[in-house]
Formats: C-alpha cells, sequence, structure tokens
C-alpha cells in the first residue's frame, strides 16, 4: 500500500508527466525516465493508479502497443530480407499476429477516444508491416522463380520424379524445352507432345513461407494488395512464356493486315500456345494459386484470375481478329483447326475457369469460339457467292474440265475431312428458306451440312450450265457438261460428299451424265448417220444418189474426226463410253449402206473413189476422237 506522502509524490509525478506530455506517447517515457530516475516511480506503480483510473485497461493496450511498435519496428528499418533467417521471419510474423489480435480485442471498446487513438496507431503499424510483409512477398516470389522444377504427372497420380538443371548437361539436354539457349535458366514452357505436366515454378519452401505471409495479409484485411503482388510476379512468367511460345503481341488491326501466308504461321503458332496454355501453363498457375493461398479460396481466385487475365485476352485477342476478319475461302482450313483446337479444349478451358473471377474470360472464350463458327459458315457463303459471280465469258478449250469445277470439287472434298466439325458448326443455325426453297423436302431428312453442300452443288451446275452456253458447237457444249458432270460425280463417289449427299444424288447425277453423252451424240451424229439412210420404199435409189451420199458422209465424217480429235475427254472410262456409243450408232449404220452401195449393179465391178474407208477405217477414226491437243485442258486433279 502507499502511504500519503508517497502517494502526492507520485501524483506530482503523473501532473508532471501530463502537463510535459504533449501525448501519451511523450508522456510514458516521461514516466520512464522517473522510473530510472527513482524506484520510487516504479512504471508497475504509475500504470496502477492509471488502471484505477481508467478500469478500460487503456494503458495496458498502450503497454502492448509500445512492446509491438518496439519488435516489429526493428524489422521495419532492417536493410537485409527478413526471410533470409528463420528465426527473424518467425518472430515478425508472431508480432504480427499478436498486433492483429490485440487490434481484434480492442476494436470493441473504439468508441472511447483514449482507446481509439491508440487503435489508429495500431492500424498505422499494420499498415507499415504489411508494407514490408509486401516487399517480402514479392522477393520471395522472385528469388524462388529462378530455380524451379518440372514434374510429370500421369493420370494415375502417380510421378516419375522431378526434373531439375542440377548440372550442365542436364542443362544442354532438356534447352529444347526450357531455357534461352544462352546458359540462363528461365522458367518457361516451351512446345511439348506430353501434356501430363506441370510447373511447380517455387521451391516447397519458398511455398510454405507466401503462404504464411498470404495468411497475414489476407486477415489483416490486405487481401487485394496481396492478390496484386501476386499476379504482377506470375504474369511476367506467363507472357514470357507465350513469347518464348512464338506468340506475339499484335493488335486486332496488325493481325488482319497480316498476309496470310503470314498469319497462316501465327495461327499454327496461335493453336501451340493457347493449347500449352490451357494444358501445361493455365493449370499449373491454379496449382500454384492453390497452394500459396490454401485455404483463401477468394484471394487464391482473385489472384489466379489476375495472373492468367492478360494472357487469355491475348490469345483470345488473336481469334477474335481472325474470326472478324475476311471470310476468303482459302482461310476455311486453319479457321476449322482453330475450331477444332478450342472445342477440343473446353474441357480444360471449363476446368481452369472454374470460379466466379473467371466467368466473364469463360465466357467469352466461349463466344470467340462460335464466332470462328460463324465465320466458318461465312466462308462457305462467300464460296457460294464466288460460284455465282465467277464470270461465263471464256470457253475452257476442247470442252475440259472448267477451272471452278476443279476448285469446288476437290475445295469441298478437303472441307469434309472436318465433316463432323462442319456438321456441329451448321446445326447450329437454320438455313435461310429464301435461298433453300428448291432444297426443301430434302432438308426435311437431311442434316444442315447436307443441305448446304447440296445448295453449293445446285449452284455450280447451274453456272456450268451457262457456260456451256457460250460454245458455239453444241456437241462441244455437250463435251464439256459431260466432262464436268463426271467429274464432279467422281468427286463425290469417293469422298465424305458421297455420304453427305446420298446414294439418290449421285444416282440422280450419273443419269445426267448419261443424258449429256445423249445430246451429244445427237447433235453431233445424228445428221451423218443420216446422211447413210437409203429410202426403204419400192424405188432403190440411183446409182448417182448413192455416191452423192457417200460423198457427203466421207465430208462430214472426216470434218467431225478432225475436230473432235482435239477436243478431250479426261476420264478414260468415259473417253472409251463416248467412243462405244458412237461406234455403235454409226459402224453398223455404214455397214449397211456399204453393202447397200455395193450391191448397185453399176458399181458392182469398178473401183469407186469415193469408197474412202472401210468399215475397220471407220472403227479406227473413231478411236481417236477425244484425244485432245495442247492447251485442252485435259488434266485432271
Amino acid at each position: 500500500m502507499v502511504d500519503n506522502g508517497e502517494e502526492k509524490l507520485l501524483a506530482m509525478a503523473r501532473h508532471i508527466a501530463k502537463t510535459m506530455g504533449r501525448n501519451e506517447s511523450m508522456a510514458d517515457d516521461i514516466f520512464q525516465i522517473f522510473s530510472n530516475f527513482d524506484a520510487r516511480f516504479s512504471l508497475d506503480k504509475l500504470s496502477d493508479k492509471v488502471d484505477e483510473v481508467d478500469p478500460r485497461g487503456s494503458a495496458a493496450l498502450h503497454r502492448t502497443l509500445k512492446s509491438l511498435d518496439r519488435r516489429i519496428s526493428q524489422y521495419l528499418a532492417a536493410d537485409h530480407p527478413i526471410w533470409a533467417d528463420s528465426a527473424d521471419s518467425s518472430a515478425f510474423l508472431d508480432a504480427i499476429d499478436e498486433l492483429m489480435a490485440t487490434i481484434r480485442d480492442w476494436t470493441p471498446m473504439a468508441r472511447d477516444n483514449t482507446v481509439g487513438s491508440y487503435l489508429a496507431r495500431a492500424d498505422d503499424l499494420m499498415h507499415q508491416a504489411m508494407f514490408r510483409v509486401d516487399e517480402e512477398f514479392r522477393s520471395l516470389m522472385e528469388r524462388g522463380g529462378e530455380s524451379f522444377e518440372l514434374t510429370r504427372h500421369f493420370r494415375n497420380g502417380e510421378s516419375t520424379g522431378d526434373f531439375s538443371f542440377d548440372s550442365e548437361e542436364d542443362e544442354e539436354a532438356t534447352e529444347g524445352i526450357l531455357g534461352d539457349g544462352d546458359g540462363h535458366q528461365i522458367p518457361v514452357a516451351q512446345p511439348v507432345t506430353d501434356y501430363n505436366i506441370v510447373i511447380d515454378a517455387l521451391p516447397s519452401g519458398t511455398l510454405s513461407d507466401l503462404h504464411e505471409i498470404a495468411k497475414r495479409m489476407v486477415a489483416a484485411g490486405f487481401e487485394k494488395e496481396c492478390s496484386h503482388a501476386y499476379s504482377s510476379c506470375r504474369r511476367e512468367f506467363l507472357e514470357e512464356s507465350l513469347s518464348r511460345l512464338g506468340l506475339q503481341k499484335l493488335s486486332i488491326d496488325e493481325v488482319q493486315k497480316l498476309p496470310w501466308q503470314d498469319l497462316e504461321e501465327e495461327i499454327e503458332r496461335w493453336m501451340k500456345a493457347i493449347t500449352v496454355s490451357l494444358r501445361i501453363l493455365f493449370p499449373s498457375e491454379r496449382r500454384l494459386c492453390d497452394r500459396v493461398f490454401f485455404g483463401l479460396s477468394s484471394a487464391a481466385h482473385l489472384s489466379f484470375m489476375d495472373v492468367c487475365r492478360g494472357s487469355t485476352i491475348q490469345l483470345l485477342n488473336f481469334a477474335d481478329a481472325v474470326a472478324i476478319g475476311s471470310r476468303a475461302p482459302e482461310r476455311l482450313f486453319k479457321i476449322l483447326d482453330m475450331f477444332e483446337t478450342f472445342r477440343d479444349l473446353m474441357p480444360e478451358l471449363d476446368s481452369v475457369f472454374s470460379d466466379q473471377y473467371c466467368l466473364l474470360l469463360r465466357n467469352e472464350a466461349i463466344t470467340i469460339w462460335k464466332r470462328l463458327g460463324q465465320t466458318i459458315k461465312g466462308i462457305f457463303m462467300e464460296l457460294e457467292n464466288l460460284i455465282r459471280r465467277d464470270p461465263a465469258k471464256t470457253p475452257v478449250p476442247a470442252g475440259g474440265l472448267h477451272p471452278i469445277t476443279r476448285y469446288v470439287m476437290n475445295y469441298l472434298r478437303a472441307a469434309c475431312r472436318s465433316r463432323l466439325t462442319l456438321e456441329q458448326v451448321f446445326e447450329e443455325t437454320a438455313l435461310p428458306s429464301k435461298d433453300y426453297t428448291k432444297l426443301e423436302d430434302r432438308a426435311a431428312a437431311s442434316s444442315s451440312l447436307s443441305v448446304q453442300m447440296d445448295w453449293i452443288m445446285e449452284l455450280l451446275e447451274s453456272n456450268l450450265e451457262a457456260k456451256s452456253k457460250i460454245y458455239k458447237d453444241l456437241s462441244l457444249s455437250s463435251v464439256f457438261l459431260m466432262n464436268n458432270g463426271r467429274y464432279i460425280v467422281q468427286k463425290v463417289k469417293d469422298s465424305e460428299l458421297g455420304s453427305l449427299l446420298g446414294d439418290d444424288w449421285i444416282r440422280k447425277h450419273s443419269v445426267k451424265s448419261r443424258q449429256y453423252l445423249g445430246n451429244y451424240l445427237k447433235s453431233s451424229w445424228s445428221k451423218v448417220v443420216g446422211v447413210l439412210k437409203t429410202d426403204s420404199g419400192s424405188l432403190a435409189p440411183s446409182a448417182a444418189t448413192m455416191k452423192e451420199k457417200l460423198k457427203s458422209f466421207n465430208l462430214q465424217f472426216e470434218e467431225i474426226c478432225k475436230t473432235q480429235s482435239t477436243w478431250v475427254i479426261f476420264e478414260h472410262q468415259l473417253r472409251e463410253e463416248a467412243r462405244i456409243s458412237v461406234a455403235k450408232i454409226l459402224i453398223p449404220a455404214y455397214q449397211n449402206f456399204i453393202a447397200r452401195y455395193q450391191s448397185l449393179p453399176e458399181l458392182a465391178k469398178r473401183t469407186d473413189r469415193h469408197l474412202k474407208y472401210t468399215a475397220e477405217d471407220v472403227e479406227a477414226r473413231i478411236t481417236k476422237l477425244f484425244e485432245g491437243g495442247s492447251g485442252s485442258g485435259s488434266g485432271r486433279k
């Protein structure tokens, strides 16, 4: 018990401290001076009295904060990394934990002015501590990224071990997968064929330290700052990885201005980059986030989104630029590749971007994927326009294959190698009825892709019909249609087009091909065969009439053979069919005529200069038809 005289002395000391001290901290310093000067002014005695005066114990809060300030400040002032020494880092974190507990315990009494002022000081100290741990966090991220390991995981969960750069030989052996080729170890994934790889970009010890820091920063209300510190370091890794995979940072305008050959190469690099990103890089980043922010799901999701957003947008913007660019038909196949790559990566996309923070990225990816599908449909519309616009001005020499026929059929055959993808694309949108009125019955029982192909065939046939009309010779017009019609049927029969268009379509167009042959025979040989006919009446034709007929036949036959030997029928079987058909109608008629001719008495015993050909000669001349000449366009591919 303090006696009366000592009480007065203590009261005087408190009065002096209160008068001289501008704030509580200065007053405490004065108390400390008094205590060192005279044992009667011990802090216990002074503080006990304060506790009696202040039942809420703000002096205890003051002492706690003062102690914490001393402990924390020594680390804030340190000019070396705190986490270089495990004892320092542990002590620093313990002090931060105590500071957080103190703030938490005293916050309910913050309405008291004295407690409120102490808590303001505590908050300021917490901000300083968080600023330092933020620096330490970044430093650990950067130092930890200097060494890393690739762990190959099989789907059964077993691991074959770790791979690291332990020797010069190891580095050289793995240079094709990782590294910059200058002896520097760079944590970047290069194109690989086995995607069961996880990149552990930080050592396990560093991960544990980062996790401990992250827990404190999130608990202290610095979740966004912690996520920002984390993502700013990891973003650089992903951006460098994409660069090493060959993907350039191009704006939409730059992509659309690239020559097609250059753009094809960029698309190849893009497909590799997005595959590696969604199967290796992003899952590895997700795994890393989950380990650093274990138990802190909100911070983990936010950090992962912030890390991957820039790289994802770069990948998506490139795909979008291609999707909204030119729809020239030659672009179909690369865009199909992009569409299929996107489609095949959808499970990875859904898995990696599964949380609410990544919802916008996932939705944007799906939107651009669908936009690529719309582009594919748009390319087929452009193909239709190309067929419609192809002019019918200059006839193909010798009635051969027209370039538009060869182009369209080979194009469709190549496109149908991706039949499943095209069916997926075309099933999503109904066909415009105004364009497909001719195909309504077929459309009722066919896939949208089948109807699309049927429609293109219709357009191509109409175009060829128009082109056939520019030939002055009707026979050559028929040969032209026969050539192109047979080519179309053959290309359909031995490809996926056959199953899309169906057997009925093939039979219908095979009949058309025979009709073209019939038209050819009628326009070219009917008049010649007509010359060989003799009246069947009671009066036999005179020798003069028969001579005139034979003379006319010779002239017409020679002229046709001369002309049509320069024409071309490209396909061997069709060429033989045409020759046989000519022989079938001409040779019997010629044989009958010659027999009748030679039966005339006045001609029977005379050598007739008009009798130039035997039946064998005629047949021999027929076999020379449709051989074609130079520039006949008979080549078939």
